[in-house]
């Protein structure tokens, strides 16, 4: 079997101390965030995304060799298990692969060729094997199936011997784990995917017009453009094909498997083999590369949520200051709520400055933002956010008190309003006050409550219904993970859903520590988590560094430092002079200790900077500067853009062909990959991230279906007519050679 520490090694270019020390570490149930962060020492600084893939890699080779197991046993125990398929199975390193080996052997429901065996003609199917050579000499196939012609085994010709022979002889090619992965390759790099939209639809009328008659080979496939597909195939409106050559296919089947001269014996290989690939190996090959490329699309479109999930989590905050959250409305109202500088819920109204109220309106704002020293005014982006947006703005200049105003985005603040957490956080609330105190507190600190909400709700997904739902879920979570245990946690105010997702914590402990606080008031240390029901010295470990309070015992329990680190940092403010209160204070100092000094058996020189560099910057947030959109007056809707306008805009989302930039219009407009940049850009993500503030020229408006065209190019470096088109490859393959093929697809070498 395989040795799979010195095979992950070699795969990941790492040592196999590397790796063995990071297996133990998974095995002692460690995170992967505390690991990164605090055992660099064992894995040699090895980072999440180096971790992720040991984990991920060890998972699928430990599943492969179970498998392996119970294939080898399940073989074995038919009598079947040569040395030769031994060592192939033992030797395999991805799961098609072995499937293929374990094809023939596998049981399976009745079919033609298992019929063809009951009525005793697999000696019939052998003899026409020993047939197929170079030496053989001319043999009449009827007068040998006559031997076969049974009314009793239901054989009623010589003509209904020979097809259940070749029936038989069709599954053995067609399982054959040679042929199979040859074919699949060849499908892989040569195949064509084909749609045409049917003809219920005409031109114009759907949304996937861009695949009326889309190719392109199976290899080169945009994530987007596969999921598009599958998504146009699933609603009934395009019919989705892989195309080849079989001409080919059958050209390389008949070399590998057709050795005779005899005409009668080729001319029954021919119609055999025709029927093996047809009948037997068409289907499953191009099932197999469709699911090939679908799950490289679900991959591919993964880790762009990924990747906009974490911009968005780690949007820089505004601050916790007093806030008034304005959720817009027209003939509804608008919903204001007041939250103080640690998030909690003050006081709610509904203004109606929209529908003839506005005086009144304005001096409920104005009311509220001297009664409780509002600093910053949150508004959310949906309808009437632009006016509303104007009309907080008038409102500030007839007073003193001048508050940041900003637009926030507000996608899943009605499902955070209507969940489980909101009825438990404002079970008096009904979803309008909750959807105003989300809108709020995104401002505040974005992380803190965006992780209260399934992010495929936030709206920074691509296609993201389409995708390996079990997959999508993991990535996710692993990313919400990671961007909070990077900021870490205010101990004393952190909900139970934010605490969920710190190392080593699960719900109930979480629970337990929200119930353990507000019985016995905030934590005062690190310690006295140990008395939290269910949290263990386990946990503790794994918890702890990313967990701060603020104005404790302990001034290191507000940093990044773990308590298990405490002693050294006590040596170093001892031999420095300081107390311990103070060390934070002396950069200079810090600077000039010889860490050397300071190593351990367990604390080595990547800790000990780690400590330097969380000690010079106590407390930080390592979240960006808070920057804000200022939207163009007078601009409010999709009917007020005019070509060549310039605006000022910030990322909603970006997909792998392009960016969704919002300009306050309440209809985003979409920078195409290919206006990005006056340079050639190959992935998006490389120039813009979700909650960016950019600017942007109008392209192209289509108010009919909401379309806004934008570009981030310099004037003068946008070339005319440079839209969107099928980039689809439209050329037929070039016509080769049967070997020429064979050497360039052939995996057998």
């Amino acid at each position: 079997m395989l040795n799979i520490p010195h095979l992950l090694a070699q795969e990941l270019a790492l040592t196999p101390s590397q790796i063995e020390n990071t297996l133990s570490l998974f095995a002692e149930g460690a995170t992967i965030p505390f690991i990164a962060r605090y055992r660099k020492e064992r894995t040699g600084s090895l980072d999440e995304v180096q971790l992720r893939d040991i984990s991920e890699r060890f998972t699928y080779l430990t599943e492969l060799e179970e498998r392996k197991s119970s294939i080898l046993e399940a073989i074995a125990s038919q009598g079947k298990l040569t040395d030769e398929l031994k060592t192939k199975i033992e030797s395999c390193l991805q799961k098609t692969e072995l499937e293929d080996l374990y094809l023939p052997y596998k049981p399976k429901r009745r079919t033609r060729a298992t019929i063809a065996r009951e009525k005793g003609l697999e000696p019939l199917a052998e003899f026409i094997k020993s047939l197929n050579n170079l030496t053989a000499k001319p043999t009449s196939l009827s007068t040998e199936s006559e031997k076969y012609i049974s009314e009793e085994k239901g054989v009623k010709t010589a003509e209904e011997a020979i097809k259940g022979a070749s029936d038989i002889l069709a599954e053995e090619v067609a399982e054959k784990a040679e042929l199979r992965a040859y074919l699949r390759d060849y499908l892989m790099q040569n195949g064509l995917f084909v749609s045409k939209i049917k003809d219920d639809y005409p031109e114009g009328s759907t949304k996937f017009e861009m695949y009326r008659n889309f190719q392109v080979k199976a290899k080169d496939i945009a994530p987007h453009n596969m999921l598009a597909l599958f998504r146009g195939e699933s609603e009934g409106i395009l019919n989705l094909d892989l195309s080849f050559d079989q001409e080919f296919v059958m050209s390389y089947l008949e070399s590998e498997e057709l050795h005779t001269k005899v005409p009668a014996i080729r001319d029954f290989y021919r119609g055999m083999l025709k029927d093996a690939f047809n009948r037997l190996m068409k289907t499953s090959l191009t099932t197999e590369v469709r699911s090939d490329r679908k799950a490289y699309a679900d991959i591919e479109s993964i880790k762009t949520f990924e990747t906009n999930l974490r911009e968005l989590l780690l949007s820089p905050p505004a601050g916790m200051k007093p806030t008034l959250a304005v959720d817009p409305g027209l003939r509804t109202g608008c919903k204001v709520a007041v939250l103080n500088e640690t998030g909690k819920f003050m006081e709610y109204q509904t203004i109606f400055p929209h529908t003839g109220q506005q005086k009144q309106a304005a001096e409920i704002i104005k009311k509220l933002i001297e009664k409780y020293n509002i600093e910053l005014i949150a508004i959310g982006n949906g309808t009437a956010s632009r006016e509303t947006d104007e009309f907080i703005g008038e409102v500030l200049k007839t007073i003193n008190r001048k508050p940041i105003k900003v637009i926030v985005n507000e996608s899943g603040a009605s499902i955070y309003s209507a969940s489980d957490v909101a009825r438990e956080e404002f079970p008096d609330q009904d979803v309008t006050v909750r959807g105003s105190i989300s809108i709020g507190r995104r401002l505040q600190d974005p992380l803190a409550e965006l992780v209260k909400i399934d992010p495929k709700s936030i709206g920074v997904g691509q296609y993201q219904h389409d995708v390996d739902q079990k997959l999508l879920k993991k990535k996710l979570d692993e990313t919400v993970e990671s961007c909070v245990n990077y900021v870490g946690v205010d101990l004393n105010t952190a909900s139970k859903e934010l605490l969920t997702f710190v190392s080593g914590l699960t719900p109930t402990i979480a629970k337990n520590i929200v119930t353990y606080r507000n019985e016995n008031g905030a934590f005062i240390n690190r310690r006295k988590l140990l008395k939290v029901a269910k949290l263990g010295p386990k946990a503790f470990e794994q918890a702890a560094g990313f967990l701060r309070i603020r104005g404790g015992d302990n001034p290191l329990d507000n940093t990044a430092v773990h308590p298990e680190s405490y002693p050294v940092v006590e040596a170093i403010a001892s031999d420095l002079g300081l107390p311990l209160t103070q060390i934070s204070q002396a950069s200079d100092k810090l600077k000039s200790v010889n860490l050397k000094n300071y190593v351990t058996d367990t604390i080595g020189l990547p800790t000990l900077r780690d400590i330097i560099n969380e000690l010079e910057k106590p407390g930080r947030d390592p979240r960006a500067e808070f920057k804000y959109a200022t939207f163009k007056e007078g601009v409010k809707e999709i009917s007020d853009l005019t070509i060549g306008m310039e605006l000022e805009g910030i990322v909603t989302n970006v997909a792998n062909f392009g960016a969704f930039v919002d300009i306050g219009v309440h209809q985003d407009g979409l920078v195409h990959i290919s206006q990005l940049a006056d340079r050639f850009v190959d992935d998006p993500k490389k120039i813009v991230k979700v909650g960016q503030v950019v600017k942007v020229r109008v392209m192209s408006v289509d108010e009919k279906l909401k379309r806004i065209g934008l570009s981030m190019r310099s004037a003068d470096g946008v070339s005319e007519g440079s839209g969107v088109k099928n980039s689809g490859n439209r050329t037929k393959n070039n016509s080769a050679s049967l070997d020429d093929l064979k050497a360039k697809f052939n995996r057998k070498s």
